[in-house]
């Protein structure tokens, strides 16, 4: 087998018993040249499939030699520097983009999309959240819980503190990827698995999840939960949400169109299209009635959220007489109305 979906040389963590709790890949690699898919497989004996193989040291020179043959420098150093590796190291070969199995295979996906190689959506991350396993991640790096107790003794006895910074399945993406030409003010809110474009600044209270993320350049000060893409030139006001399929949105892939505005405290739980405007405080869900208003501000009709999903050029508001939401266009509701019912 020569063709491969993705690989990638790790350096990661094992509990006691030899599991694996995370997976670092300096340079993962997406439709790896075939040389380079040949060379391993035949230094690892590979014969297909995806899997996730352990190495130690003396694998190492070998594997140099044989990506060195195959002209890619850049893996080959990377298989130099794990050669004294005393820390467990692992090559994860892909041959297609399957349901991750196993700690490694998912690390590598994950890896893939905060290296910006992927979109979000753009591979399959079916069942990731069984396969992960919830670790402390501390001061001395990932520990497995049951294993905590005991590492906080020894830290104590030896006259420190083992600093326990969170529990989760997801750590923090700076410490595995920063992509280039990125601001982050809070580093532990962008999990690892985020996809931030180019231009993108994460404020202090922004947050973007696993799955998701910004085509970039944008201000995001708001979260963008998992499975959400926001469009380039967006900005996504202070304690503003959007509503991921996690979070009760169902099937739908909730994303944002590029050049929207989601104003503070703002939500959506239906996809924006381009150049739309929520009004802060607003919180559109699908079943949400909106009131389409014409030109001159009259309503011609009321309608669920859901069916202006997608749509572009759109402001929504809240009267503030009435309290009813009310969405205007640049164009007339009238258009608007006949291009909803097109196909009925």
């Amino acid at each position: 087998m020569t063709k491969l979906y993705s690989l990638g040389l790790g350096v990661g963590t094992n509990n006691s018993k030899g599991d694996w709790l995370e997976v670092f890949y300096p340079q993962p690699l997406l439709n790896p040249d075939e040389n380079v898919s040949r060379a391993l497989a035949d230094a690892l004996d590979y014969r297909g499939g995806n899997r996730a193989i352990a190495l130690d040291g003396s694998k190492m020179e070998l594997l140099a030699t044989a990506l060195e043959n195959a002209g890619n420098t850049q893996q080959a150093a990377i298989a130099r520097a794990f050669q004294h590796s005393r820390r467990p190291l692992v090559a994860t070969l892909l041959e297609t983009d399957a349901a991750p199995a196993s700690v490694p295979e998912g690390y590598l996906k994950l890896h893939l999309i905060s290296h910006r190689l992927v979109k979000p959506h753009g591979t399959d991350l079916s069942g990731l959240f069984g396969v992960l396993p919830n670790v402390a991640w501390t001061s001395q790096g990932a520990i497995d819980l049951e294993e905590l107790p005991e590492r906080q003794l020894q830290a104590r006895l030896q006259g420190d503190v083992l600093e326990v910074a969170c529990v989760d399945k997801f750590p923090k993406m700076t410490n595995y990827v920063v992509p280039a030409g990125v601001r982050i003010a809070h580093t532990a809110r962008v999990r690892l698995g985020a996809y931030l474009g180019e231009g993108t600044t994460v404020m202090h209270e922004g947050f973007v999840n696993f799955n998701a993320g910004t085509a970039g350049p944008g201000m995001i000060e708001g979260r963008i939960s998992a499975g959400v893409f926001v469009g380039a030139g967006s900005d996504l006001g202070g304690g503003c949400s959007t509503m991921g399929t996690l979070s009760g949105g169902g099937d739908i892939v909730i994303s944002v169109g590029a050049e929207c505005l989601l104003g503070a405290n703002a939500g959506v739980g239906i996809p924006l299209g381009d150049r739309c405007t929520v009004e802060a405080g607003l919180y559109i869900t699908a079943g949400t009635k909106v009131t389409l208003l014409d030109d001159r501000g009259e309503a011609v009709e009321q309608i669920k959220a859901r069916d202006l999903a997608g749509k572009s050029d759109l402001l929504f508001r809240r009267n503030s007489t009435s309290g009813a939401v009310e969405c205007k266009t640049n164009k007339s509701a009238v258009a608007l109305n006949a291009e909803l019912h097109a196909h009925n």
